[in-house]
């Protein structure tokens, strides 16, 4: 059952726009054009995107997890690391939800400065907060806080390795590109 031709050169038009940049690409669809040109390499990393995708999933988990251990906890702790864990929580909060749309913008729409971004904000920000969390013991941790701690850890880690490969290889391709179209 194929669809009609109309419907099917409107999606294929629909997804060329939305997935892949068409600044220096051809305007004129033909009838024999492919999804993706063979001259185009796709530069997204899967790894990368896997990550996100089940970073994405896990966050509201930890973030309800990491709430009701705090609400717990909250009448033992002294008041400076109240503040402290209060403050954590939301700056988390506020920096893994830019964290990831950098991640996902840049790495499947291969923008550089999206990337470059969210690598910084994994390695500057995201990492050593996750590891104050993880470490500190007079924060009382609690056994299900270092679960989720321990495996947000993981995922920060891994996605600021496979970002950063992914970064160096989209940074590499658009010098590459550059070089090449300084001769035409």
């Amino acid at each position: 059952m194929d669809l009609p031709d109309a419907i099917r050169k409107r999606l294929e038009h629909f997804s060329r726009n939305v997935l892949f940049d068409q600044s220096g690409a051809r305007t004129t669809a033909k009838e024999n054009d492919t999804f993706l040109p063979h001259d185009k390499r796709v530069l997204s990393s899967l790894h990368l995107q896997m990550s996100l995708y089940f970073n994405m999933w896990f966050f509201p988990l930890w973030w309800i997890s990491e709430t009701v251990m705090l609400q717990l906890k909250y009448p033992a702790l002294p008041d400076y690391y109240k503040f402290i864990l209060v403050t954590v929580l939301i700056l988390m909060t506020l920096i893994e939800a830019i964290r990831l749309f950098l991640g996902y913008s840049g790495n499947l729409q291969e923008k550089v400065p999206e990337l470059a971004g969210f690598w910084l904000l994994s390695i500057l920000l995201q990492f050593p907060l996750i590891l104050f969390q993880l470490f500190n013991e007079a924060i009382l941790i609690q056994p299900l806080e270092r679960g989720v701690h321990i495996v947000l850890a993981i995922f920060i880690l891994t996605q600021a390795l496979s970002g950063f490969v992914a970064l160096r290889d989209m940074v590499r391709h658009t010098g590459r590109q550059f070089h090449l179209r300084q001769f035409d």
